[in-house]
């Protein structure tokens, strides 16, 4: 793990080669389908993963694979567009991408996913803002040696950051657009989850399920990233229907959800980056 302290600095300096002076309060990972919600920034800066050292390459449709440097309503942005799942076969894919974020200034993140639906009230489009997860991957990103960059052992109360839902419901409801509140439980993948597993899921207290957000999130909350996260739902989970769940069905409802999407997080930008800075770049 003290290696990935390295490659996240290698990274962090490829990036402020290419823009420098650019210096981001906050990072974003846009989900499944959501890289739409990239064009509102502006002026951007396009990296390819594959120009920066250590960035995974997706092998996922509807996963760019950029990092997008520009504004938006006028807020400094890093964009992460596109992400790479444990089930492409790294678990470690996103340690880099997170890391490097908190190394060039971020100390936000908002990430996107799409997820199903455990709550017959929550369909299609619905938009869910996270208060918690389960972790039924079986895997975590920070196993090994991780107290170079973070504590060996590092909390995960208000791991899904209150102050910041709470500003992005109170958006939401100046905006009339309906946001539901829920319990993400995120699965490795890349199988669907069967109907005994999510009746499972539910009676645990799952709201959303789906393959990506809890890795991402351990990292952020152990180099000292503050989290907002929303699922969109895109189908309701197995068993719930006789419908069959496909990953084009994920691209439709996560395009339908993003003009919302965009408008949210416009706003969440603005009156987050009114908030006192923690005053550290890498997490200590």
């Amino acid at each position: 793990m003290s290696g990935n302290r390295s490659i996240a600095q290698d990274a962090a300096d490829k990036i402020k080669e290419l823009a420098p002076g650019f210096t981001p309060r906050i990072a974003m990972t846009l989900g499944s389908g959501c890289g739409d919600v990239a064009n509102a920034i502006e002026n951007p800066i396009v990296i390819d993963y594959k120009d920066i050292p250590g960035f995974p390459v997706s092998t996922v449709q509807g996963h760019a694979g950029q990092l997008l440097l520009g504004t938006l309503a006028g807020i400094p942005i890093a964009g992460l567009k596109g992400r790479v799942h444990y089930y492409e076969g790294n678990p470690r894919a996103m340690v880099i991408p997170v890391y490097a974020m908190r190394l060039i200034g971020a100390e936000f993140m908002f990430i996107t996913n799409a997820a199903g639906s455990l709550r017959q009230e929550m369909g299609p489009g619905a938009l869910v803002a996270l208060t918690d997860h389960m972790n039924f991957s079986g895997v975590n990103p920070i196993v090994g040696h991780n107290d170079v960059i973070g504590p060996r052992f590092p909390s995960m109360y208000n791991g899904y950051d209150k102050e910041l839902r709470d500003m992005l419901l109170a958006i939401a409801e100046e905006s009339k657009i309906k946001m539901h509140q829920g319990v993400y439980v995120g699965t490795s993948g890349p199988s669907f989850e069967t109907a005994a597993e999510i009746n499972g899921y539910r009676i645990l207290g799952g709201d959303t399920v789906g393959m990506s957000t809890v890795g991402e999130v351990i990292l952020c909350r152990h180099c000292g990233l503050r989290v907002c996260a929303i699922s969109i739902v895109v189908n309701y989970a197995a068993g719930m229907t006789d419908d069959h769940i496909t990953h084009e069905e994920t691209l439709h409802y996560t395009k339908l959800a993003a003009e919302s999407v965009a408008t949210l997080v416009k706003a969440w930008v603005a009156k987050v980056q009114a908030l006192p800075s923690d005053g550290k770049k890498d997490g200590h």
